[in-house]
C-alpha cells in the first residue's frame, strides 16, 4: 500500500451504460488524472464519470487492481458440525437469516475476500467486509430491476472499500452502500440486518444453519489476520481525513441510523452496562451486548486475539407494547412481562418466548470510520 494520489492520463470516454434504463454518453474528462500507480488505466471502460456525488480527490488506491482481492462468486457452505473442525466457540462471524435460511460467513475468510456474492432465503446478497474500517455490511444485489455482482475495485474512500459492479461499473462505497460514481450514483442499496457473532452463539441460535466453507477455489492463508495489531493502532491505515477525537481511532462501537439519525455506542460502555434503553429520534431502541466474540484484526491467529464482544441495536416496541430492559443474574430480561432475551433479540424463555425484535440497521465499526462518513452522529457515553 502506498500513500500516493490516484490517477489517470487525461482521456475522454465515450460509453453506453446500461441498468437504470438510461443509456449514457460519457464524454467527461477522466477526473483521476495525474500520477498512476498500480490502478488499471484501461480498466473502467464502461464507468459514467459525468456522474459522481462525492470529490474524486477523496478517492485513492489501496494497492489491488480491480478484483486484486478476489470476491467468492459460488460460495460453497458446510454444517455446524465440519465447520467446528476449524472455527472455535469465539470464532468471529458475519450471522445472516433470511426467511429461515441462516447462513455464517466468518471473518477468517472474509478478511481475505471482502465480498461475497450470495441468494440467501431467495434474495441476492453482498456479504461484505472491509477489514480497514472493520465494517460488515449485508445488502440487497438488486437494483432497479438488475442483480448486480459486485467486486472489490482496490480503491478507497476514507479507508474504506469502493465496490464496484460489472454491469456499469459504477462505484459503491461499502460503509453505506451508496453509489458514488457512475451510473448509479445516488442509488441507495438496501442494508439487510447482520449481526458479527461467535461461532458458538451462532450454533445455538441456528443448529441447522450453513457455514461459509473454505472451499473458495482460492489458497489463501484463512484464519490468519494480515493486519496484525490493526484495532489497536492510533493512526488507521490510507485515511487521511481528520479523525473525531471524541473516541481512539479504532475503538469499537456500535454505530446505527435509527429514522435517519446517527448515534453511536462505544463498546467500553456496553461492556459495561451489557443493556443500554434509549429514545433516538422519537424511536424506543436497546443496545445489547455480548461478551465471546474475538477480534479479527488484533492478533496473527484471529482465534487467538482478544475478546472484544459484539453488540446490535434493535427497536424496543413489540406489537402494541414498548419494552424495557434490565440485566439480572448476567442475563437480559424486559421489566413488563420478566421474558429473558438473547443478544439475536429473541426471547427465549417466559411470556413472550419466541418474540422476535426488529433488528435496526446498526453494526460494530471503527469509530474514525463511522465518524468520518456519520459526522453528525450522537455519541452516548453514559
Amino acid at each position: 500500500m502506498h500513500k500516493v494520489r490516484l490517477g489517470f492520463t487525461i482521456l475522454a470516454l465515450l460509453m453506453a451504460a446500461v441498468g437504470d434504463g438510461v443509456v449514457a454518453q460519457n464524454s467527461c474528462a477522466n477526473p483521476f488524472a495525474g500520477v498512476l500507480l498500480r490502478f488499471e488505466t484501461d480498466f473502467w471502460t464502461k464507468t459514467d464519470f459525468c456522474r459522481r456525488s462525492v470529490d474524486v480527490s477523496e478517492i485513492r488506491s489501496g494497492g489491488p487492481p480491480p478484483d486484486g482481492i478476489p470476491p467468492i462468486d459460488s460460495p460453497v457452505f458446510e454444517s455446524i458440525d465440519a465447520a467446528s473442525l476449524w472455527l472455535q466457540e469465539q470464532s468471529p462471524l458475519i450471522a445472516l437469516e433470511i426467511d429461515g435460511d441462516a447462513r455464517a460467513y466468518p471473518l477468517a475468510i472474509l478478511t481475505w475476500h471482502e465480498i461475497v456474492n450470495d441468494v440467501v432465503g431467495g434474495v441476492p446478497v453482498a456479504v461484505t467486509f472491509c477489514p480497514l474500517c472493520n465494517s460488515a455490511l449485508v445488502f440487497d444485489r438488486r437494483v432497479n430491476g438488475a442483480t448486480l455482482r459486485f467486486g472489490v475495485s482496490g480503491l478507497l474512500r476514507n479507508s474504506d472499500m469502493v465496490m464496484w459492479d460489472d454491469l456499469t461499473q459504477s462505484f459503491w462505497q461499502q460503509f453505506t452502500g451508496e453509489g458514488i460514481v457512475g451510473v448509479y450514483t445516488g442509488v441507495q442499496l438496501e442494508i439487510i440486518p447482520s449481526l458479527v457473532i461467535g461461532f458458538g452463539a451462532f450454533a445455538d441460535e441456528y443448529p441447522n444453519g450453513v457455514i461459509l466453507s473454505r472451499d473458495t477455489g482460492r489458497r489463501r492463508s484463512y484464519g490468519v489476520n494480515p493486519y496484525v495489531g490493526y484495532d489497536s493502532s492510533r493512526q488507521p491505515f490510507l485515511f487521511e481525513g481528520s479523525i473525531d477525537s471524541r473516541l481512539p481511532a479504532t475503538e469499537h462501537v456500535l454505530g446505527g441510523l435509527v429514522a435517519g439519525t446517527a448515534v453511536a455506542y462505544p463498546f467500553p460502555l456496553l461492556r459495561e452496562q451489557i443493556v443500554i434503553n434509549d429514545v433516538v429520534n422519537d424511536v424506543p431502541v436497546a443496545a445489547f451486548f455480548q461478551d465471546g466474540v474475538v477480534s479479527a484484526l488484533d492478533q496473527r491467529i484471529i482465534d487467538s486475539s482478544r475478546d472484544i464482544g459484539t453488540a446490535a441495536l434493535y427497536d424496543r416496541r413489540l406489537d402494541e407494547r414498548e419494552l424495557s430492559f434490565a440485566l439480572r443474574d448476567g442475563a437480559i430480561y424486559d421489566d413488563q412481562t420478566g421474558s429473558r432475551w438473547n443478544t439475536f433479540g429473541r426471547a427465549v424463555e417466559g411470556d413472550l418466548a419466541g418474540s422476535q425484535l426488529r433488528r435496526l440497521n446498526a453494526g460494530a465499526h471503527f469509530w474514525f470510520a463511522w465518524a468520518a462518513f456519520r459526522p453528525d452522529t450522537l455519541l452516548r457515553t453514559d
